[in-house]
């Protein structure tokens, strides 16, 4: 079964005392407890159209109880998703969001960062989720409506669509209610649903319709059927409601939608040869690796390897302070190779430190070396996947000066992917790194599926099918268009390219998509009825407004924010610039654009919402700007004071957790790293890794 994700939410109103302040620890507790505050309807309605995903998530509560209480909507988007709008009605008063630049939204986030508020109310909370959080005062017998939209284009991974939503109401809910509405005019040829906490009892609340093009998931538990046992008041809704699918495609390979003078089209031809591949793997075995990493590591490439083309080449280069090569030379993916490599794999043990640059120049070296030699299959791909945790600390460690040096090394000659495993590494680094060379970075979570993740991701880059892709529309036709141009196409994904039609432009729209296979060239050709696809979508039960304009707009913004990230700086102002207007004039909360919620009088002014991004050496907002003193999490964390001669309030405490911390010793050579899983002792360039909870006692001499 494949494991995708492509979107997920998790709604939860909870709530405190007012007064007091002190919040509750954990989630809301079940319905008719001792704060009140009751979510009495909870719906959710996604209209999927064309890949497109619009969500409205609305929530209604009451306060039962006999003074003002604090409800708090809290809720998880996806990661790739864009808020469109929130809005809050009190009183039969409507309290909106504002989208601004966030230079105008300054003010108000500094007032919240000044009154001790979490200032970013949208925090990375995981793989794939991002946390909404707004908090207002309830009057008793009040009632307020939280109302959340948000919307995102379904991508296609490993031959699937998927739409998760997290579903985690911490109480009963008298009226809870979710729809999906799909509509893919291509048609569906598959379609399922899973629940990670669905009962015999919950699946009778579940309905799926569908036809050739349409399909409608309704999910409507009853109060008996959310409770955990008959005699409690518990409910049994926490966990994720997954719902996938795929749609049928011509030997074209190619689906265009036209809808109100914008297009889509779609790109994932069926049936095409794998191209050979010359894939490079360039393993991090430093110090930092010690433990659970490196074996989940050798435990994903000892698979990876047995996944290898009969038609592939690889070879293996493990680095710390030096990089070092499996074989001279890239070698045929034969049994005898494979097993070789297997045990190598095996082998492979953590210490030192961190050699980047060296590393990925290897890489390419030998990529070049093969090629001179006539050494690689005509029409083959070349690929390096680079997996690292941890930033360059040996030879050269000037980032500017690696990605340069990459770049000009690799001169377009090959395709470098960049994972980053765990949060001690610069993302941004490594995102830039593969994207300045044909590729892309992905974090991988250390977990107990980190082997799964890397095994994920390899499968996703496993099978070329598509080399050099150019996508052409009459200059007639077609007045602005996104990214036009790909590198590659891989098996189970889809290029997808959007653009605004002319006015009396002509009544069909052709497209052609020319690429290479493995020993020849290939032109696909389609074409579209500008009238005939206009009236697929009149229907309002599948679409919304514009729809196919705001897709256009949210994929053109991705893709701006996406090259600014290897721009030079004047570049980059300018793509920044067009990504600002883009979001603004269609209301998107982008990393460029905050969202300022007005409350009633008498409450705080204002809360910002902003866009995290991942950056630096973990993902921003992922953790809470304040925390409890002596709840700092998992993390090891110490509690220190403050001098008073350095603090202007005398004796004050402050909780810090411990994302790393080096100390280097020079005589003798000795170096302590710690994170929060383990500390690694380096010494003589050999590393041992420990567990938090032992203790160290060495005498060393010196």
């Amino acid at each position: 079964r494949v494991g995708v994700s492509c979107g997920s939410l998790v709604l939860r109103v909870q709530s405190s005392w007012a007064q007091g302040g002190t919040p509750h620890k954990g989630g809301l507790p079940s319905l008719g407890s001792r704060n009140g505050i009751d979510i009495y309807s909870l719906t959710v309605d996604s209209k999927v159209s064309s890949r497109f995903a619009h969500t409205v998530v609305t929530s209604r509560v009451v306060n039962k109880a006999e003074t003002v209480q604090e409800a708090t909507f809290q809720m998880e988007l996806p990661k790739k998703a864009f808020i469109t709008n929130f809005s809050m009605i009190i009183d039969g008063v409507t309290y909106p969001g504002n989208i601004k630049e966030k230079v105008a939204a300054q003010k108000e986030y500094s007032a919240a960062v000044a009154r001790g508020e979490s200032a970013g109310l949208v925090k990375a909370t995981g793989r794939n989720m991002e946390r909404f959080q707004v908090s207002v005062n309830v009057a008793p017998d009040a009632k307020v409506t939280f109302e959340l939209v948000y919307e995102e284009l379904l991508k296609r991974r490993l031959g699937v669509y998927e739409l998760l939503l997290k579903v985690q109401p911490k109480q009963l809910v008298k009226h809870l209610q979710m729809d999906i509405h799909i509509f893919e005019p291509q048609g569906i040829s598959f379609l399922e649903t899973e629940s990670t906490f669905m009962t015999n009892e919950l699946a009778d609340a579940l309905t799926v319709s569908q036809n050739m093009t349409k399909a409608h998931i309704r999910f409507k538990p009853t109060l008996s059927q959310q409770r955990k046992s008959p005699e409690q008041q518990d409910t049994v809704l926490n966990g994720n409601f997954i719902v996938r699918y795929d749609v049928n495609r011509t030997v074209s390979g190619g689906s265009i939608q036209i809808e109100n003078g914008y297009f889509v089209h779609y790109f994932a031809p069926d049936g095409l040869p794998t191209i050979p591949k010359n894939v490079i793997f360039v393993i991090d075995q430093s110090g930092s690796m010690a433990g659970r990493k490196i074996q989940q590591t050798r435990d994903a490439l000892i698979k990876i390897v047995d996944d290898l083309g009969p038609k592939d080449q690889f070879n293996l280069v493990c680095f710390n302070e030096e990089a070092t090569q499996w074989k001279p030379s890239l070698v045929p993916a034969s049994a005898e190779n494979m097993k070789e490599a297997r045990n190598f794999a095996a082998g492979i043990m953590a210490r030192g430190g961190t050699n980047i640059n060296d590393a990925v120049l290897l890489a390419v070296q030998l990529l070049e070396r093969a090629n001179k030699q006539e050494l690689l299959p005509a029409g083959s791909v070349s690929l390096i996947i680079l997996l690292t945790d941890g930033d360059p600390t040996v030879g050269e460690t000037n980032r500017a000066n690696i990605q340069k040096n990459v770049q000009e090394a690799i001169s377009g000659q090959c395709s470098l992917f960049c994972l980053g495993f765990g949060f001690h590494v610069s993302y941004a680094f490594l995102e830039k790194l593969a994207l300045d060379n044909g590729g892309l970075a992905r974090r991988i979570y250390e977990d107990s599926d980190s082997a799964l993740q890397l095994q994920d991701f390899y499968q996703e880059v496993a099978n070329p099918l598509l080399m050099k892709v150019a996508f052409e529309y009459p200059s007639n036709a077609v007045e602005e268009v996104t990214q036009d141009n790909f590198r590659l196409l891989f098996k189970g994904s889809e290029m997808v390219v959007a653009g605004k039609l002319r006015d009396k432009g002509p009544d069909v729209l052709s497209a052609k998509v020319r690429g290479q296979l493995h020993l020849q060239n290939i032109t696909f050709q389609t074409e579209a009825s500008v009238a005939e696809k206009e009236e697929e979508f009149r229907s309002p039960k599948y679409i919304f407004h514009s729809f196919m304009e705001r897709l256009w707009a949210y994929l053109t913004i991705q893709q701006l924010l996406e090259r600014a990230v290897s721009a030079s700086d004047s570049e980059k102002q300018a793509l920044e610039t067009r990504a600002l207007s883009l979001s603004l004039n269609y209301s998107f909360v982008t990393p460029l654009t905050s969202m300022v919620v007005t409350k009633p009088e008498g409450q705080e002014e204002s809360r910002v919402a902003e866009k995290p991004v991942e950056n630096g050496g973990c993902e921003v907002g992922s953790q809470p700007l304040w925390q409890l003193p002596g709840t700092p999490g998992d993390s090891p964390h110490f509690i220190g004071e403050e001098p008073e001669a350095r603090s202007p309030d005398p004796g004050v405490h402050y909780t810090c957790v411990v994302l790393g911390l080096r100390v280097t010793f020079k005589n003798p050579q000795l170096q302590v790293r710690a994170s929060p899983e383990h500390v690694v002792v380096t010494r003589n360039r050999r590393s041992t890794a420990h567990k938090w909870k032992e203790t160290l006692f060495s005498v060393i001499p010196g």
